[in-house]
């Protein structure tokens, strides 16, 4: 039973980040790739409301809650910084992303719109992930 409010939680915060991407219009890959090319700033906007939400949320919630709400505790995930993995990967997400303007969060959110063309891309995207994982197996 506990399941059933986790995945309902789940589903809200999935629409309204989605409504938040249509909304920024990062839906929109010619709109990623102006910003990319420093045309326009307007998501200058939405990356520095992100990263305020994202600290307050990592600082706060775990002083003003006991537990989270569909954990039995907070855990600290320490970060690992590696070459093979996270370096070489950020700079092949950041040559893929300037190249098609898409990221993959936006990319679901833009086929939800209608943005049909964008299922290239995230073949694209899909194809890469398993690659990845295929690779990190192997020593």
């Amino acid at each position: 039973m506990r399941r059933v409010p986790m995945v309902v939680s789940v589903l809200i915060s999935g629409v309204l980040f989605g409504v938040g991407l249509s909304v920024s219009r990062m839906v929109v890959p010619e709109v990623v790739l102006d910003f990319l090319l420093f045309r326009d700033f307007g998501l200058l906007l939405v990356l520095c409301s992100a990263v305020i939400v994202t600290i307050l949320a990592y600082q706060f919630a775990p002083r003003a809650m006991r537990k989270p709400w569909f954990a039995s505790a907070f855990e600290e995930r320490p970060a690992e910084l590696s070459r093979r993995d996270t370096i070489a990967g950020a700079a092949l997400f950041g040559i893929g992303w300037g190249i098609s303007g898409v990221c993959p969060g936006p990319a679901l959110a833009s086929v939800g719109v209608g943005n049909w063309r964008v299922v290239i891309a995230l073949a694209g995207i899909f194809v890469g992930a398993y690659l990845q994982g295929r690779l990190a197996r192997q020593p």
